[in-house]
């Protein structure tokens, strides 16, 4: 076992040590099973919140309203001095890799942590941080966990997920290569991918023609990826499907989403479902250099609407942006 164990001493460990201690398989083997909170107990990022000192309240506990709480990008560190590697006990930083794995369906954990593993490129610079918006006296109470292709979101106050607590997610990866092939051998995240030319294959000859749009997908900018519209929405509109078509996209997006908790997947489909958004979604796939391999297996996609975006690019690797308010 390594020695994180004092906040704030600095010990010197080798980078084998480190990475063992950030890789999800070698450490949970130590956890038969996640510490999920049960009634009368506080919940995992609670457990988390009240281990803090109160030095670490101060650099990682930000205002509810913080700017960066909307924000999202494909490598970016909530607080960048502050890594799981250094600034936490080796106690609290098993409580962050169980509050990770929640946030996933138990088919997919092993996966989603190789990802975080993997995507630290052998860097210790690299390490994932976390942070909360608010204080348990706000009902949107947040944690946060973010890093090289990973943004996850939850609400602090419950284990039962609520829909990525309202505000955008990411998800991405490059597994064997930065320029992936036409297949992302390995890729956590493809199977989204495969799923959505499902839907897409089920469509007649024309609704395919009209998805397939000629302008480049949405730009990568922070301050754009995730910008909802309310008009110049390109591809195929959900009003034009057949209600049989509607449900089928519906089925579409829930099995995209079974990577994360339950809790959360059902969640967010219910939403979809009330507000009856499908109607007002837009679905678009984009060619040229965005079909890896020139296939017509579309590795670039994005379902949005005036309330919801959501934005998977398969080229060079897979990013995967989604954000809807709740």
């Amino acid at each position: 076992m390594n020695t994180f164990h004092v906040p704030f001493e600095r010990k010197v460990l080798s980078r084998r040590d480190i990475l063992r201690s950030l890789g999800a398989t070698a450490a949970f083997s130590v956890f038969p099973s996640l510490r999920a909170a049960t009634a009368g107990k506080d919940s995992l990022p609670m457990q988390f919140y009240k281990s803090l000192t109160e030095e670490q309240r101060t650099k990682i506990v930000l205002p509810r309203d913080h700017p960066q709480r909307g924000y999202v990008s494909n490598w970016w560190y909530i607080c960048p001095e502050q890594r799981l590697h250094t600034f936490y006990t080796q106690d609290q930083q098993d409580l962050v890799r169980q509050i990770f794995e929640s946030l996933h369906h138990p088919d997919h954990r092993e996966k989603m942590n190789w990802q975080v593993q993997k995507d630290l490129m052998g860097k210790i610079s690299n390490t994932p941080s976390v942070g909360f918006f608010g204080t348990p006296a706000d009902e949107d109470f947040e944690f946060i966990y973010t890093g090289h292709h990973v943004t996850r979101r939850c609400h602090a106050h419950t284990d039962r997920g609520l829909g990525f607590g309202g505000r955008p997610i990411f998800y991405g990866n490059f597994a064997k290569a930065f320029n992936e092939s036409k297949d992302h051998e390995g890729n956590p995240f493809w199977y989204q991918g495969l799923v959505f030319n499902e839907f897409v294959q089920s469509l007649d000859g024309k609704q395919q023609e009209k998805i397939l749009v000629g302008r480049e997908p949405r730009s990568e900018k922070p301050s754009l990826v995730i910008e909802k519209r309310k008009t110049d929405l390109p591809g195929l509109s959900g009003a034009d499907l057949s209600k049989d078509q509607q449900a089928k996209l519906l089925e579409t997006m829930r099995r995209m989403l079974v990577c994360f908790r339950a809790d959360d997947v059902a969640s967010t489909m219910k939403i979809i479902e009330d507000k009856k958004l499908v109607e007002r979604l837009f679905v678009s796939c984009y060619g040229g250099k965005y079909d890896i391999g020139a296939d017509r297996v579309w590795d670039t996609w994005q379902i949005e609407g005036p309330e919801f975006v959501w934005y998977f690019r398969g080229q060079p690797h897979i990013h995967g942006y989604f954000h809807l308010p709740v």
